[in-house]
């Protein structure tokens, strides 16, 4: 009998799959790396998981509603903007979401395009689709490329907005230039659209060819929960439904999504809260510590950190980083692209979290004098 694993097909054999942040099992940690909400979800959706549950579990024993159909008639309501419930589509998570437009419009013969850097995600999808890619580079400064992207002849073209990992958000009028010109699919990721100034629903309704991609894992503090949703034309959304897994959001996950969405109030002071403390934090860096850091419109910050002597640089970001896991703080880098490498991406926390941040980046820049 040969090895199975040489039976699966030559590109699975060759992928390399989507590394997630850490998730520690120990406690004591200061976790910053995964651009969780630091807060918990509205008092409601705990009540609407015992309601769905009730004493005995009992209604665990039945599918969940195959479409998210109340789900998807209060996103709509949610949004406005003249949508309805055909406009919308509910995934486990805005992964499964993205999988869905992959599977339905990508293959070697119809390319995806992304931007790098950007959600490393994306490119592990369409190789697992075998598909192949169109990639445009952003340079340092973060402007968006309107014109190469306009000219892409990606099928689907997938830009996160405001981005990942910088944090850096484009405008509908940009936004609005693409789409004149492009013949494609846009797809615009907007996992942290609820943190920023502005956001491309209200595009909808002028452009059939746009996607609007929504996540509850950040703002709406259910990451355990896996709800994500598309917004889009509803020919798409019927292309979507067809390529979709029959249950493929279960009971649990409804009720809360119906409960956070219903919550607009706490969710609003949750992410207010949230921005005070990033700017708070951005300007911190820029102005006491003298690091590069773009102006974010999410729940985080990429920061070029400088060591003790003024020096910057993909070694230095490793040491900064190595010194804050060692005492048992949590940030990202990333450093397989050039653009990032000197950079560490930090989740927005609560205000003690970034104390502790704050001084143990100052016990870093104490040591890196010896």
């Amino acid at each position: 009998m040969p090895d199975p694993s040489s039976l699966a097909l030559p590109h699975i054999a060759k992928l390399h799959a989507y590394t997630p942040g850490l998730q520690p099992t120990e406690s004591g940690w200061t976790k910053l790396n995964t651009n969780e909400c630091p807060y918990p979800p509205s008092p409601r959706v705990a009540e609407a998981l015992r309601r769905e549950l009730g004493d005995d579990g009992a209604s665990l024993r039945l599918y969940p509603n195959p479409k998210s159909s109340p789900l998807r008639a209060a996103i709509a309501q949610h949004h406005g903007e003249g949508l309805t419930a055909d406009h919308v589509c509910v995934g486990n998570g805005s992964d499964d979401i993205l999988n869905l437009l992959i599977r339905a419009f990508c293959t070697q013969a119809a390319a995806a395009g992304y931007t790098l850097p950007s959600y490393s995600l994306y490119p592990v999808l369409v190789e697992i689709q075998d598909g192949a890619t169109n990639v445009i580079e952003f340079d340092r400064a973060m402007r968006l490329p309107v014109e190469r992207i306009a000219a892409s002849t990606a099928r689907a073209f997938f830009l996160t907005s405001p981005n990942a990992p910088t944090g850096v958000a484009f405008a509908n009028t940009d936004l609005e230039r693409v789409l004149a010109s492009f013949r494609g699919l846009l797809v615009v990721d907007e996992a942290y659209a609820p943190f920023a100034r502005e956001n491309a629903v209200p595009l909808l309704s002028r452009h059939p060819n746009l996607v609007v991609v929504r996540t509850l894992s950040k703002a709406y503090a259910l990451a355990g929960i896996r709800v994500g949703y598309a917004l889009a034309h509803p020919e798409i959304i019927g292309l979507l439904d067809r390529v979709r897994d029959s249950y493929n959001v279960n009971r649990l996950s409804q009720a809360a999504a119906l409960a956070a969405l219903g919550d607009h109030a706490y969710y609003s002071g949750v992410v207010e809260k949230i921005k005070a403390t990033r700017d708070r934090c951005v300007r911190d860096l820029i102005t006491r510590r003298a690091w590069f850091t773009y102006e974010s419109e999410t729940n985080f910050i990429f920061t070029e950190p400088k060591n003790a002597r003024g020096e910057s640089g993909p070694a230095v970001a490793k040491a900064a980083y190595d010194f804050l896991f060692a005492h048992k703080v949590l940030v990202r880098h990333f450093p397989s692209h050039a653009l990032t490498a000197s950079f560490l991406r930090l989740t927005v926390g609560t205000d003690d979290e970034m104390l502790v941040l704050n001084e143990t980046f100052d016990a870093w820049l104490k040591s890196s004098k010896a």
